[in-house]
């Protein structure tokens, strides 16, 4: 098994969090919520002696709850439970191993008021045992809900269950329209793309820019023109000037990319999704960052530029591919990669150590190699899904497709035939009719089916165009699955639940909710893995069931899909010193059916996630229940 070390977290070298030293103040704050914690620490002499002690009573206190000595609402009382096991396992000798420092030791120093404590530890680290403490006490107050206090607290939610009949349901529908205002509310705060005035502005961000390259709407709705007319080289950069507001740091970021080898690249399609009025990212932060580089980012690039196959490459994709243009990491389906190039390149992508710029001749394949590719096919029965993708298989022509297509098809052993793609999102006027016609094709009811899988990363994204595009595939009755990436600026409170209305809204079902990658040149995009889990169960939750399909996923390198939902597939096994960093140890899809082992990872601060988005005018004291999903 793989140490901390050892794994891929830390090839970086670098830090990209923000360490705030602590006061003996704010231990106390700590301490205040487990005193007898404390003091068994201070009483014992040795690491060892602190062990044993912490264990004693660690499951004493759980004997004790078990037993109902200790009074606790029933929800206090299961995450009590809960935060025992997880405080049991942070201080393990195994974990500690694996994790290759020790958390016992860090509490320890600290408790002993130790000068070396204040000079490794960070307000992070406090803030996580701090709520851990609480939660091991049972002073959480889980049970209250974070929307508790919105909906007039525990007795107006719980009124109707002293009546019965008629009366218990009015009062209970009552309750729930108190819940879908609060939602509705928060809903109102995020851009959506078919809302009628965001639709309105957006004809004139069209028109500014059909008027700036002296196009006509025909060409606007000819996908040729906008691979023409790719804003991915520097002398792009003016143009790009001219036609939105950007800030220095925006245009000093895209062209240090572009003088170093960066993949970048911006449709003329998506830039009209931008707000042409201002350049802070009040009102477009999701749009933009897809696609304009973060400082952090740029200069991670450029610094690992030489070795970034090795740096870059989370998912090991050299270590899992059989063959040329063919990924692998299950046993009945694999990836075809038809391209190695897009039209536009995002900011987020898995493959950025691959790609080297928009629409780059050396990135389109030629047909030789992907008939090669597809022959390694022929000789798997075993596979049954094939997905291809790259970069954007959609970039390649009608005819090149059909081929591809054709061929697959061939394979009786190929149930279904997936299209990795964004260019719903990027160019959606290449889902021309005579495209999904052709497509569709090669549905055999009972035989093969053929799906597209996207990344539609928010409501922003979601337009007439993209409908439209959908509605032609649909109408060939092919199916559109989405692969959100759950970033940074899709992490606000209820933002993908919107995402999820506005994909539903235009016939896209989502399928997969990722972490992702835990690529660290990505800092400014990583979100905890808390809060996945957090906004699954306090914001997906509310929608009904068919807009919430969407499975959270982390992809464990080498080895592919693990749910996070499920608290059997990850163990909490260390809290890092300096800056809270969880660790965790991710269990393999495998587990249960071969011995593959487990995977170490370092997990973006809470601490560092809550102060960001403070600074972006959220209120932490909203999110507090993160610290309590483990």
């Amino acid at each position: 098994m793989e140490t901390i070390k050892e794994a891929h977290v830390d090839i970086l070298g670098s830090v990209p969090w923000k360490y705030e030293p602590i006061t003996p103040q704010d231990a106390e704050r700590m301490w205040s919520e487990a005193p007898q914690v404390r003091l068994l620490l201070v009483e014992s002499l040795t690491l060892e002696e602190a062990r044993r002690k912490l264990y004693n009573y660690l499951s004493d206190l759980e004997y004790r709850i078990r037993e109902e000595e200790v009074e606790l609402k029933p929800l206090d009382h299961w995450l009590a439970l809960q935060a025992i096991q997880v405080f049991k396992n942070m201080i393990s000798k195994r974990n500690e191993k694996i994790a290759t420092f020790s958390t016992l030791e860090h509490l320890w120093l600290l408790a002993r008021d130790e000068k070396e404590a204040y000079e490794k530890i960070g307000m992070g680290f406090l803030e996580e045992f701090r709520h851990l403490f609480k939660a091991i006490h049972g002073k959480a107050n889980f049970h209250q809900g974070w929307l508790g206090d919105k909906l007039g607290g525990e007795v107006a939610t719980t009124e109707f269950l002293k009546l019965h009949g008629r009366k218990a349901a009015i009062l209970r529908s009552s309750y729930l329209d108190r819940v879908g205002q609060v939602v509705r509310s928060y809903l109102s705060r995020y851009t959506f793309g078919l809302d009628p005035k965001v639709i309105e502005e957006r004809k004139k961000n069209r028109q500014k820019i059909l008027e700036y390259f002296g196009a006509s709407l025909d060409d606007w709705w000819d996908w040729h023109w906008h691979f023409r007319h790719i804003f991915k080289k520097e002398s792009h950069v003016d143009d790009l000037r001219k036609l939105v507001p950007l800030t220095e740091e925006d245009v000093e970021n895209i062209l240090n990319a572009l003088r170093h080898g960066v993949p970048f690249g911006i449709t003329p399609y998506y830039l009209h999704l931008f707000d042409f009025t201002r350049a802070d990212r009040k009102r477009d932060p999701q749009v933009r960052s897809q696609v304009i580089p973060p400082k952090w980012y740029v200069e991670t690039m450029i610094r690992h530029r030489a070795n970034r196959f090795y740096v870059f490459d989370f998912m090991r994709e050299g270590d899992t591919s059989p063959h040329d243009l063919v990924t692998r990491r299950y046993p009945m389906v694999a990836i075809l990669k038809a391209a190695d190039t897009c039209p536009q390149i995002c900011v987020y992508c898995q493959r950025n150590w691959e790609i080297e710029s928009a629409m780059f001749p050396e990135g389109i394949i030629p047909q030789k190699r992907i008939d090669k590719a597809i022959d390694w096919f022929a000789e798997h029965p075993e596979i049954m899904d094939v997905l291809i993708t790259g970069g954007d298989p959609m970039i390649l022509g009608d005819q090149r497709l059909e081929h591809i297509m054709k061929r697959l098809a061939e394979l009786d052993h190929i149930r279904l035939i997936r299209i990795g793609t964004r260019i719903l999102v990027t160019v959606p006027m290449r889902i021309t009719d005579e495209l999904a016609e052709m497509l569709g094709s090669y549905i055999e009811p009972g035989k093969r089916n053929v799906s597209i899988s996207t990344h539609v990363e928010s409501a922003e994204e979601v337009t007439p165009e993209m409908a439209e595009a959908v509605a032609k595939l649909r109408k060939n009755k092919i199916y559109v699955y989405n692969q959100q990436v759950y970033s940074f600026e899709t992490s606000r409170r209820f933002q993908y639940v919107l995402t999820r209305i506005a994909l539903k809204m235009v016939g896209i079902d989502p399928y997969y909710n990722f972490y992702p990658k835990g690529k660290f040149e990505q800092k400014d995009y990583l979100v905890p893995i808390a809060r996945i889990m957090q906004e699954r169960k306090e914001e997906a939750r509310l929608l009904p069931g068919t807009f919430r399909t969407d499975e959270p996923v982390f992809n464990v390198p080498a080895l592919g899909k693990n749910h996070i939902r499920a608290w059997q597939d990850r163990e909490l096994i260390a809290i890092m010193p300096r800056y809270g960093n969880r660790v965790y140890l991710w269990h393999p899809w495998e587990k249960g059916i071969a011995p593959v082992d487990p995977w170490p990872y370092v997990d973006v601060p809470i601490y560092d996630y809550l102060k960001r988005l403070e600074e972006r005018g959220e209120d932490p004291r909203e999110y507090e229940t993160i610290w309590y999903y483990y």
